[in-house]
């Protein structure tokens, strides 16, 4: 059964800072704050002329980011389930106007105590939880990496990388700096991904915006990618900026942009999953960046590239952003042992 075009809408929205809050109680109700902004410009652009099937929610916009508190702390203060607080409010907003709605939080979980997740979340038009990606590439943040053994003996491959098939099309999500990160990408769009939602909480940076339209071309699919409004989440003051809310067609071409920071809904385009399915069918040039792969050529250099070491945390979850520090170091000098990093002269 063929997919009609249907539209897309950024919410491109502002985001107080939870970490500034003294204690939960306090943290708890910046959230609902930022959930009331959301749901006010959500409900804008169902009410609009252009009512969209699906938005797109930014990174960190209902809680921000820890800024250095420790794990324990950060968890205690902000963090919650999925499905959870946040997510419930948006699933009854989800099933009342009969959209999908995008998302991200902290998420913290009875499952693996003493951890935190960067957690992007997809619900359907009728309020289920369709999808959670647990962000895997982290700098600040703690990762499944950081205890992989047992993370996937949880969990199977594809729940680790989701895709979900749904009536818009198979959607996909990657939040914020991890679009930067080639394999995610991959291996979503090796489950057959025409959709990546990218819920983003970022400065401008030339190499970020750049991969945004790298990862669609490259992987012929949309991309759907949500900045915040106003002050990103890593600036306590708000002077840096968010915007840059941007959806990005499955040959790499703009299909809405905005390069401002203000809270709006303004980003929205149609989705033509068709198009795009036929795109991948027909196209046997070289536009088509998945026809030709030769993937077996690729596979002994990932099957010998070892450099951030998994398992680091294994046993002990992490407790702060300095506790990664070894773990950096070693991953220094893996990779100068494999001659990617040139080794220091001793006096430089």
């Amino acid at each position: 059964m063929s997919i009609l075009s249907w539209r897309a809408t950024c919410i491109q929205a502002p985001s107080r800072l939870s970490c500034l809050a003294p204690d939960r109680v306090a943290a708890q109700a910046v959230v609902r704050a930022n959930l009331d902004e959301a749901q006010r410009l959500i409900e804008h652009a169902v009410l609009s002329e252009a009512p969209p099937r699906l938005v797109l929610l930014p990174e960190f916009v209902f809680q921000g980011p820890p800024h250095g508190m420790k794990v324990a702390d950060w968890i205690e203060h902000a963090c919650c389930s999925i499905p959870g607080p946040i997510t419930e409010r948006l699933q009854h907003i989800a099933r009342t106007h009969g959209i999908f709605i995008g998302g991200h939080q902290f998420e913290s979980s009875p499952d693996w105590p003493g951890r935190y997740f960067n957690s992007c979340f997809l619900i359907g038009p009728h309020g289920d939880l369709l999808l959670r990606y647990r962000r895997i590439n982290t700098a600040a943040f703690p990762s499944p990496h950081d205890f992989m053994d047992a993370y996937q003996t949880a969990h199977t491959p594809a729940q680790i990388f989701p895709v979900v098939d749904t009536e818009l099309g198979r959607l996909a999500m990657i939040p914020c700096g991890e679009i930067n990160v080639p394999e995610v990408a991959r291996v979503l769009m090796m489950q057959g991904a025409e959709v990546i939602l990218h819920p983003t909480n970022s400065p401008l940076r030339p190499a970020q915006e750049a991969a945004k339209i790298v990862r669609a071309a490259e992987n012929a699919m949309f991309l759907i990618s949500a900045n915040v409004a106003g002050g990103i989440g890593f600036s306590l003051d708000g002077s840096i900026k968010g915007g840059r809310s941007h959806i990005i067609d499955f040959t790499g071409a703009t299909l809405a942009f905005e390069a401002g920071d203000a809270a709006c809904h303004s980003v929205t385009a149609l989705i033509d999953i068709e198009a795009l399915r036929t795109a991948r069918r027909r196209d046997t040039g070289t536009m088509n960046p998945l026809l030709r792969a030769r993937w077996e050529m690729y596979r002994p250099f990932y099957a010998s590239a070892s450099f951030y070491p998994p398992n680091s945390f294994l046993e002990t979850p992490m407790a702060d952003v300095a506790a990664t520090r070894p773990v950096i170091a070693a991953s220094i000098d893996n990779m100068i042992k494999a001659g990617v990093l040139a080794p220091i002269e001793q006096g430089s």
